[in-house]
């Protein structure tokens, strides 16, 4: 690590060690969606050694962002999330490389982006056929893709877990994916952060986004077919959410990255250490 930062990292190496530290330092990351879920999880990376990171989304800042994302504040209400996340990033880590890209993630647009390059893709994306595309690129690629399902209407983080996909329950998105996946052919695995928590119903319904003077996007019944309607559509619904559930969301997918590197570092590591060990004692016996 730098030695400007590198103490900035220590109780992490006193945890890891020095060659998951390093490990952690040099894999590349890429986070689609920095939003209640994507913007945590970023800071957890960062503040755990990944220090080539590069995230993608397309929104600006609104004033209904700031009770769950980690960027918004209102000093950067109509900013971009991007923007203003990699200034956040880079604070905590002036050494690491932060790749901000200001696009959405569809069809349209997977072509511009290379999988294969990173050895970890994690889908904070909040849109059904987006959240679909990724898994389908990201699995053929080789990278190993980490997903987020539904995070909102929820307000019990003690009800969030991990699975497979294909095993979850309880969760209406995640049925919606399984349903665009099998219909796409897809069958791989994919590891998934979920909530088996009922969906919470709202208390009123807020009309008006995407209209006046708040930036947020239209609500679904505003611009989409009635298919993306019932099954999470190109853009998200306005839902109920809290940043005690979207934030341990974020921080359990960092985690899945966070081990897996670690844990591929330990088994390359530890035979080194024995054989290191071994000729020790073998010099010493001599």
């Amino acid at each position: 690590m730098p030695n400007n930062t590198e103490n900035s990292f220590h109780r992490m190496e006193l945890l890891t060690g020095s060659g998951a530290l390093e490990r952690l330092s040099s894999t590349p990351v890429i986070l689609f969606g920095v939003g209640g879920v994507g913007s945590w999880c970023a800071e957890a990376l960062v503040r755990s050694g990944i220090a080539n990171l590069t995230i993608v989304d397309s929104d600006l800042i609104c004033v209904t962002n700031i009770n769950r994302q980690v960027q918004a504040t209102f000093d950067t209400v109509g900013q971009l999330k991007v923007d203003v996340l990699r200034q956040r990033l880079f604070s905590i880590n002036p050494e690491a490389s932060i790749n901000a890209v200001q696009t959405v993630y569809n069809c349209n647009t997977a072509a511009q982006f290379d999988l294969g390059r990173y050895k970890y893709v994690i889908d904070a994306i909040d849109s059904l056929s987006s959240k679909v595309e990724l898994i389908i690129n990201a699995s053929a690629s080789g990278a190993l893709i980490y997903s987020a399902l539904g995070a909102s209407c929820k307000m019990d983080p003690t009800k969030i877990k991990i699975a497979s996909l294909w095993k979850t329950e309880g969760c209406r998105l995640g049925r919606f994916v399984r349903k665009r996946l099998r219909r796409r052919g897809f069958n791989g695995d994919v590891t998934c952060v979920y909530s088996d928590e009922p969906a919470a119903k709202p208390h009123n319904v807020i009309s008006g986004y995407g209209t006046g003077g708040c930036i947020c996007q239209p609500s679904v019944d505003e611009v989409e077919g009635k298919e993306d309607q019932e099954e999470y559509s190109a853009k998200k619904q306005v839902n109920g959410s809290a940043v005690h559930v979207t934030a341990v969301f974020g921080f359990m997918l960092a985690g899945l990255v966070i081990q897996e590197i670690v844990k591929n570092q330990n088994a390359v590591s530890e035979p080194q250490n024995e054989r290191a060990a071994m000729s020790v004692e073998t010099s010493n016996s001599n």
